[in-house]
């Protein structure tokens, strides 16, 4: 029997580094990459623009189901295409993240976009970055590692991250914030946030991007990567 595709799962709260770090080791090993908090904003954004009733699972359902989620590498990097239409700057505000955890809670839109994420298995191998990576979508995932940062330094990441782009924000509120979606992750009925039980934890707090990266690829196996 064949192999199955290696996976290496990263997740962890927002903030923690999981993006920057899962794409730089998917190339460094050259495999695919999937960030699935981008499909989970991208059904937001969807739902957004079609103004459906956050409250209301079965419309957020069918949503998921009729969305059209398209990712492109350009040379600015992964843009996000919904329904056509370019949404990769609208995913990345913050109340797009905020109606993403809103919308990650719905058990039956988790259940209708586990299978899009699973398609994303595809040779030589996976990266997957997410908040139940290692344990719902590829619980036999090849390595498992779980990222983690002080509230404090992930809010003082994602202020630095804004200030550079020019947006004024205050760093409380950014910090109420992330406590708040950290609270809703870790408390949600269906696939909260926790490390996979194989799961090896780096915790990045005062750690650089190049460490944490050479910690990560050393979990991966020679004979996978």
């Amino acid at each position: 029997m064949s192999q199955p595709v290696p996976v290496l799962t990263i997740d962890g709260p927002s903030g923690a580094g999981k993006g920057t770090v899962s794409r730089i080791v998917a190339g460094r090993l050259g495999w695919h990459y999937l960030d699935s908090g981008a499909l989970y904003r991208a059904v937001g954004v969807a739902a957004s623009w079609a103004d459906l009733d956050l409250a209301d699972p079965s419309a957020l359902v069918r949503c998921t189901f009729d969305t059209a989620i398209e990712f492109r590498d350009g040379p600015e990097g992964l843009r996000v295409l919904v329904n056509g239409t370019d949404a990769t700057s609208e995913l990345r505000l913050e109340t797009t993240g905020a109606v993403a955890s809103a919308i990650a809670a719905i058990p039956e839109v988790r259940e209708a976009l586990k299978e899009r994420q699973r398609a994303f298995r595809r040779p030589p191998g996976l990266v997957a970055d997410g908040r139940d990576m290692g344990t719902v979508i590829f619980p036999d995932a090849t390595a498992k590692v779980f990222l983690t940062a002080s509230a404090e330094e992930r809010a003082r990441r994602r202020h630095n991250q804004l200030k550079e782009k020019g947006v004024s924000v205050i760093f409380d509120g950014l910090l109420r914030e992330i406590l708040a979606r950290d609270a809703r992750d870790a408390q949600r009925t269906v696939a909260p946030l926790k490390p996979a039980e194989d799961a090896v934890l780096i915790d990045t707090t005062g750690l650089g991007i190049d460490e944490v990266v050479e910690r990560v690829l050393a979990l991966v196996p020679k004979h996978a990567a």
